[in-house]
């Protein structure tokens, strides 16, 4: 400890030391100013980045470096300008380099301009990084790198943040690496092989082809690969077995040439990793390091063991042809044992029910993907991609449950233990067209989807519930229950963009929508005789459909006009929905029309190519659906009556957010609030009775006047110093909801307040120490109008730290400790636990790892929840991973053929 102070002490003090600044202003040649202009040092040996900056709104920029270390060359580039170079002689004191013009460079100087390796650049919407100057371990991977990134932050759930936009995607050389959330590239792909890291808005196939802007908050990440590795091949390979049982293993290959990609990866694991996941210190380990979200208070309840195949081929196999076909297997069993306490509130006095159960789950999922695009000629783009899903899962489930009155007194009592298989089968499908005019700025686009689903289920019910108290008979049940479940949806969209100056343009489209579904239950009991199940059972039995079409023309607008982009678009739904069952003999029919105005308006305003505001409106809906508007009684839970209402409304809400971004590249600093509404003129919502013996009489009814509004904004910031890095982040996130609804025949209300800050720190010391804490505090509290009880509250603290130590030498020594606390959680259930997991790893002969890690040290992990909602207190505890020793061998290869030419 004396030791690690010591060498803290001596980090600090790195901040004493003077530092030189060199400054400036980069102008045109009419001395018009430019902004985000990169000013970077690099060394002259080796041309690695010293340091780097960019200019701001009136291209003044200031650049830090230590004083009177070496000669360094100074470069100035900016996107269309000729590079300036100068040569800084072992600066001792600080440098104002006056006023520095950029010479615009011709079209046939284009080649030679791009070839600068430039930290960062921005390209009109795009930001993008050079990856070689950003240092990093030589094992590092993509996710080290993008934590080098200015802006870029990512937590300990691997949410990734660009300038306070969350990255929805991440694509490798513009298509997905397995799947599009990036998590696979993020973990695997070698830092090595990136050439460049690109930020931009996500957008749509559409908004990408018609040149739109896009109205997106989220951002994708594009990393090309470095042509002088055109060629070559990288792969893991882990295995590990540990105490009571536990074994993890994984495999992945992959390998590429020019546009071809061939990837393979395997994983098969009883610790609860359920997707394919590597971290570089845990590896599969309980899915991941420890979790920081505040969410759920614990870890994922249960017990899962999972194996998984999957191979992804990309490919252009012809110009302008784009291919990209994924195949997975999953195959999983999940064992989960409950205990859940919900106290339901009534407008005088409340039901307690106390339950536990336990499930066992097998299943197994075959996934097929492809996107095929085509750019057929310069004006013609066609898209294809089907996917095809096909699955089949058997589930054992043991239940008891007993309800309470305030009294305390008994009133009913259920168990229950049941069989289920079910076979599933998916088929989507996304077709479009793509059609530029020769006019500049007109375009037409088609589009189709289609969404089939088939879902068959074969059932064993056994149960029995006594009513204590009331009326209510009570209910045994030893039947066998067959269901299928259709669906098939198709949805088709016209667009027509006709410019009417450069910086406008009109839009006409009209979207089409057909949905059909169907419902076919049969019920049978069983006989006393032959003990076979073939009593029909009439009252649980049914059949019911829903049809629905729909129009939506609509006109709209967008206009780019400097730094604004606006579009606006307004059109009118007609829907015509026809609800049909067949239930105890009868027919019920019910057709429905409705008439719904909607539309949207989108802006989006860049202050700088650093600040951003953007805001959007949308007039919403939802119909309902069969069940919620045909009288037909669905009895499958014996404490749950519940049918539909004929009389419901269609849901209209409006729909509003806002946000603004900001980052400062010289300070390495920024923020982002964002600002969402939902207001619905009209809303579905549940309206339950409860009788005497606790049998719930649910259905369904419209309120008018609720809303949920949500503000959220984040702060960061990045010190460097010599090798010294230090990282600060602050977020709030604050919701208000106003919930109403009816029980017993009384419009309830529920104001929910939901207040969550978080604090995060990291420090790096080079490449030898990473420490990270982070402190999250969630406070929730919800006031109850006309119920038995006025309010109710409680707080959960979530403290965690991840300290990861690459000293000495191929030694890396890694350690995550947790604090979990619930202020309220009754009963049985325990309020606080640490979870600390460790591991030591030691690299050999280059390509060897060999790690030992212990999940759960003190064998203190659990998973506790309490969830408060506008009716109801749950609190709920499930089974989890214990305290196991984990031996593991990891074997890292790879082989880049370099071409230099």
């Amino acid at each position: 400890m004396l030791h690690f102070f010591v060498f803290f002490l001596y980090s600090i003090s790195s901040f004493a030391q003077k530092n030189t600044v060199i400054s400036g202003k980069v102008v045109t040649e009419k001395d018009s100013p430019i902004e985000s202009a990169t000013i970077y040092l690099m060394h002259p040996k080796d041309f690695s980045i010293v340091v780097y900056t960019l200019s701001d709104k009136n291209g003044h920029f200031k650049l830090e470096t230590k004083s009177g270390s070496q000669n360094n060359i100074l470069k100035i580039s900016a996107e269309g300008y000729l590079e300036f170079s100068d040569t800084i002689e072992k600066p001792a004191q600080n440098i104002d380099l006056g006023v520095v013009r950029l010479m615009k460079y011709d079209v046939e100087l284009d080649e030679v301009i791009i070839k600068n390796e430039a930290p960062i650049r921005i390209k009109k919407d795009t930001i993008e990084f050079n990856a070689s100057s950003f240092k990093l371990r030589p094992d590092a991977n993509v996710e080290a790198l993008l934590k080098e990134l200015p802006g870029v932050t990512i937590d300990m759930n691997k949410k990734i943040m660009v300038n306070g936009k969350k990255v929805n995607q991440i694509l490798v050389n513009g298509k997905p690496f397995f799947d599009a959330d990036g998590k696979i590239a993020l973990q695997n792909l070698p830092a090595e092989l990136i050439k460049k890291v690109q930020v931009s808005d996500t957008k749509t196939k559409e908004q990408e082809f018609t040149k739109q802007a896009s109205t997106s908050e989220n951002v994708s990440i594009n990393l090309t690969i470095d042509k002088k590795k055109n060629k070559g091949f990288f792969g893991k390979l882990l295995g590990g077995y540990g105490s009571s049982e536990r074994y993890e293993s994984s495999a992945l290959l992959s390998y590429f040439k020019d546009k071809r990609r061939i990837s393979f990866l395997a994983s098969s694991n009883n610790i609860n990793a359920s997707g394919f996941s590597m971290n570089e210190v845990f590896d599969n380990m309980g899915g991941g390091r420890n979790d920081g979200s505040g969410g759920s208070f614990g870890s994922r309840g249960g017990i899962i063991k999972s194996n998984m195949i999957g191979i992804s081929y990309t490919d252009e196999w012809f110009k302008g042809e784009s291919t990209d076909l994924n195949y997975y297997f999953n195959n999983s069993n999940a064992d989960n044992t409950n205990k859940t306490s919900e106290l339901t509130l009534l407008p005088t006095g409340s039901l307690l029910s106390k339950s536990a159960s336990k499930s066992d789950q097998d299943s197994n999922r075959h996934n097929v993907s492809l996107n095929f695009e085509y750019k057929v000629s310069p004006s013609i783009k066609v898209f294809f991609a089907p996917a095809i899903q096909t699955g089949k899962t058997v589930s054992v489930n043991a239940f008891d449950r007993k309800t309470l009155d305030e009294n305390n007194q008994l009133i009913n009592s259920s168990n229950s233990f049941n069989t289920t298989q079910s076979n599933n089968t998916n088929f989507r499908n996304n077709l479009r067209f793509f059609l530029n005019a020769k006019k500049e700025g007109r375009y037409f686009t088609a589009s189709f989807e289609n969404d089939n689903s088939r879902n068959d289920l074969d059932s064993r019910v056994n149960s029995l519930t006594i009513f204590a108290e009331g009326t209510s008979p009570d209910d045994l049940r030893n039947q066998n229950v067959t269901q299928k479940n259709n669906r098939d949806k198709y949805i088709g969209n016209l667009q027509y963009f006709e410019p009417v100056t450069d910086s406008l343009r009109l839009n006409f489209s009209v979207i089409t929508d057909y949905e059909k579904t169907s419902d076919d239950k049969k019920t049978f009991d069983r006989n006393g005789q032959d003990m076979e199940y073939d009593v029909f059972n009439e009252s649980l039995s049914n059949f019911d459909s829903f049809n629905s079409f729909g129009v939506n023309p609509k006109v709209g607008f967008s206009m780019s006009i400097k730094k604004l982009d606006l579009s606006a678009s307004a059109g009118i739904s007609v829907i015509r929905t026809e609800n049909h069952a067949f239930y105890l003999n009868e027919t019920i029919d019910l057709n429905k029309n409705y008439f719904i105005p909607n539309g949207t308006i989108s802006a989006n305003y860049s202050i700088s190519q650093s600040q951003s505001v953007l805001m959007m409106y949308e007039r919403k809906y939802t119909i309902p659906s069969g069940n919620q508007v045909l009288a037909v009684a669905d009895l499958d839970n014996p404490l749950v009556v519940r049918t539909g209402n004929p009389n419901l409304k269609a849901s209209t809400f409006h729909f509003l957010q806002t946000g603004f971004s900001s980052y400062n590249f010289e300070s390495d600093s920024g923020y982002f609030l964002h600002f969402s509404t939902t207001y619905f003129d009209n809303q579905i919502v549940g309206a339950s009775d409860y009788n005497s013996s606790g049998k719930q009489i649910s259905t369904f009814d419209n309120v008018e006047g609720t809303y949920d509004m949500l503000l959220a904004g984040e702060w960061n910031k990045r010190i460097k110093k010599d090798v010294n890095t230090f990282g600060l982040r602050f977020s709030l996130y604050a919701n208000y909801n106003l919930n109403k609804g009816f029980t017993n025949n009384q419009l309830y209300e529920a104001k929910a307040f939901r207040l969550n800050p978080g604090f995060g720190f990291t420090y790096e010391y080079g490449e030898l120490l990473n420490i990270q804490p982070y402190y999250n505090f969630t406070y929730n509290d919800i006031r109850y109008n006309n119920t038995s009880l006025s309010s109710t509250s409680n707080t959960t603290h979530n403290f965690n730290v991840e300290i990861t130590n690459f000293w000495p030498k191929n030694w890396v020594f890694g350690n995550d400790f947790g604090y979990n606390y619930n202020s309220n959680i009754s009963g049985p259930y325990k309020r606080d636990f640490y979870l600390w997991n460790t591991s030591l790893s030691y690299k050999f002969a280059k390509q060897f790892t060999f790690k030992v890690k212990v999940y759960d040290l003190l064998n203190q992990n659990q998973s506790t929840s309490r969830t408060i909602t506008s009716t109801a207190v749950v609190d709920s505890e499930s089974n989890v991973l214990k305290r196991y020793v984990m031996f593991s061998l990891l074997y890292k290869f790879k082989n880049f053929v370099t071409n230099e030419s």
